[in-house]
């Protein structure tokens, strides 16, 4: 039986990082500082893949697609962060969160899918090189970003209707700056404890299997390039991993860190601070890592800004 003090609401409330005045110049001044940056470094990469002739391979068409789910994932959470802060409002109506969560898990799981597709698109160069221009034709790669997208939409659909079927108190008070799933559904009344059971499986669906795929690819990759004779080869191998190895690791790690740690000890400051990692922060330094390790990527995001000069 439903208890009779529970409605359905029509607001929920973001708690954010912090209430005290002083603290909110300088919020406001960081994060419209690193939206500024993830915008225009993303978009500098998507240009330099359409303009550069020599960056139209598979690699980089799924590079440029990653860098457009970034700034959407980037866009979902950040500006509405910025106004509240501006606007000192901590308000968010209940269309408005159920819809920023079903964007929010769109653009977070395309992000994962696009990662694992990378991964296999590096499996195939380095463990099927002569094989590679007929794998990765471009009717494949076309067709892994629409299962992509397709995937992703079905999932982010999936929780919307799973959140719509919950009831909550009057006034709940989600302390994020955003309406994170993992929160939503630990707020949420249930007739059973079954909150740990939907925070792994939000896991399991947005990580699990996604980063299943990318250790299977790495660890296909890694027995590859053991069997390189040269020192100098496996080198060239390796370094082609790395930009996107690092990604992996910082993405994934504070992911799946926020959502499996909270089953286990509640502390809402730091999953706040580490959803700013993997929400904010992996997005930003995306283009740096992969301009910074790659001289091609380097070379012709370097031309759009000579233009603009």
């Amino acid at each position: 039986m439903r208890p009779k003090n529970i409605t359905y609401v029509s607001e929920f409330f973001l708690m954010g990082f912090s209430e005290e005045p002083e603290w909110q110049p300088l919020l406001l001044g960081l994060f419209v500082s690193m939206y500024l940056v993830t915008l225009l470094g993303n978009l500098l990469i998507i240009l330099a893949v359409i303009s550069d002739s020599h960056l139209h391979t598979p690699m980089y068409f799924f590079l440029s697609n990653l860098s457009l789910a970034d700034i959407g994932y980037t866009s979902t959470t950040v500006p509405k962060m910025i106004v509240d802060i501006q606007t000192h409002s901590r308000v968010i109506s209940y269309v408005g969160c159920v819809t920023q969560m079903s964007i929010f898990i769109l653009f977070g799981c395309l992000d994962n899918l696009f990662l694992t597709v990378m991964a296999y698109d590096q499996f195939v160069a380095i463990c099927h090189p002569l094989h590679y221009t007929v794998i990765m034709n471009p009717c494949l790669c076309g067709l892994l970003v629409l299962v992509s997208v397709f995937i992703s939409l079905l999932v982010s659909q999936l929780h919307s209707l799973i959140l719509l079927e919950l009831t909550f108190f009057v006034d709940v008070e989600i302390p994020h700056f955003f309406c994170d799933p993992s929160q939503l559904f630990s707020l949420a009344c249930f007739e059973i404890p079954s909150s740990n059971i939907l925070i792994y499986l939000i896991g399991a669906i947005l990580g699990g299997f996604p980063l299943t795929g990318i250790l299977f690819s790495y660890a296909r990759i890694v027995s590859s390039i053991r069997r390189v004779p040269s020192t100098g080869g496996k080198y060239k191998a390796f370094s082609t991993c790395g930009s996107h190895l690092a990604v992996v690791c910082l993405f994934y790690g504070t992911g799946l860190g926020v959502y499996l740690s909270s089953t286990v000890s509640h502390s809402p400051r730091k999953d706040v601070v580490a959803s700013v990692v993997y929400t904010v922060v992996t997005p930003m330094l995306n283009p740096f890592i992969y301009s910074l390790r790659n001289r091609d990527i380097n070379r012709a995001m370097c031309r759009p800004l000579r233009r603009i000069v």
